[in-house]
């Protein structure tokens, strides 16, 4: 019989502090073109699964699925991150955010989405667990109103942002009560300006921090929660405490270090691997560095191995691969 922990065990002893058979590993990505469709994305991400074989899946739609129904349009131009271009955005005006009208988690694109959850967790349920990224509601203003535009309307119009902040904000809980009804794990919240050169702390906490929370509330009974804090000069204090179980941010780029994290986050810490030096533009032996420093970090306890974000679509599958094997190493 062997002794090796599954998934989902691998997973609950690292989130206890639990020393594992190995430490966990996953990597996700985007899936441009196959994202537009619920059993495009579905297949592409079971197939990504089988042939890397990670201990989490984090389904990652298009960025646009959250903010489409609302009148956002964009398109795939070849970006290597396989993140698509917004060619239209639904607020104009400041009074179009008064305008915004709560959406059903069932309809549309948000619909379309709890569908491709219900084949991604039909094949995998018993074996991998889930998780489902879901988009911070500041994150999905910047969508719906360009990222050029948000600070002007967020600093000159702020009521009116509050207003559409709380719409966005009750449609995503509704759409994680739907997500958890399919079975998922947790989510995997994108939380995209807590970084001190886009706003300061106040600001962020007033249109940033305070709609986390009301939003992490609806995910509170799944245990599979991830924080991600993207970009660089983040705000990691701001965001350390949400109720989440793990944290992944860009940790070779921007303070704090995995060490340095590792002491002051109470939870599981994610990361370790550079996207493009590394995984992109790096070899199996330059992988396989990084990730046992990482390990020697964190003592491979409460970490799991990953990249501070998507692996980009253009990542060798060498890699990508080195890196799922890195671990066994240990």
């Amino acid at each position: 019989m062997s002794n090796e922990d599954t998934p989902r065990d691998r997973l609950q002893k690292c989130l206890s502090g639990i020393k594992p058979d190995r430490p966990p590993v996953a990597l996700w990505r985007h899936f441009p073109v196959d994202d537009q469709t619920p059993d495009g994305l579905a297949a592409a991400v079971a197939t990504f699964q089988k042939v890397f074989d990670f201990d989490f899946i984090k389904v990652t739609p298009a960025s646009s699925f959250a903010v489409t129904d609302w009148g956002s349009r964009d398109i795939w131009k070849g970006n290597p991150e396989g993140t698509r271009d917004f060619v239209r955005y639904a607020v104009n005006q400041p009074d179009d955010w008064l305008k915004l009208k709560p959406l059903n988690p069932l309809a549309g694109h948000l619909g379309v989405q709890i569908q491709c959850l219900n084949l991604v967790i039909r094949e995998f349920s018993s074996q991998v667990p889930t998780i489902q990224t879901i988009f911070s509601p500041l994150s999905q203003a910047k969508n719906l109103v360009g990222k050029e535009n948000l600070m002007f309307h967020l600093r000159a119009h702020p009521e009116a942002v509050h207003k559409g902040l709380q719409t966005i904000t009750q449609t995503t809980i509704d759409f994680i009560r739907e997500s958890t009804k399919t079975g998922i794990d947790g989510i995997f919240f994108a939380v995209q300006h807590a970084q001190y050169g886009l706003m300061p702390v106040s600001e962020f906490q007033e249109f940033g921090r305070l709609y986390d929370l009301q939003v992490l509330e609806a995910a509170k009974e799944l245990w599979l929660n991830v924080g991600h804090i993207h970009g660089e000069r983040i705000m990691f204090d701001q965001v350390s405490d949400y109720p989440v179980q793990i944290l992944n941010w860009h940790d070779r780029h921007t303070p704090p270090s995995l060490a340095d994290a590792h002491n002051r986050f109470i939870g599981t810490v994610c990361g370790g691997l550079r996207q493009w030096e590394t995984m992109v533009l790096g070899e199996p032996a330059d992988v396989r560095r990084e990730a046992l420093d990482a390990i020697e970090q964190t003592q491979g306890t409460r970490f799991i191995l990953g990249t501070g974000c998507v692996v980009p679509i253009t990542a060798p599958g060498g890699n990508i691969s080195a890196a799922r094997q890195a671990v066994n190493r240990v």
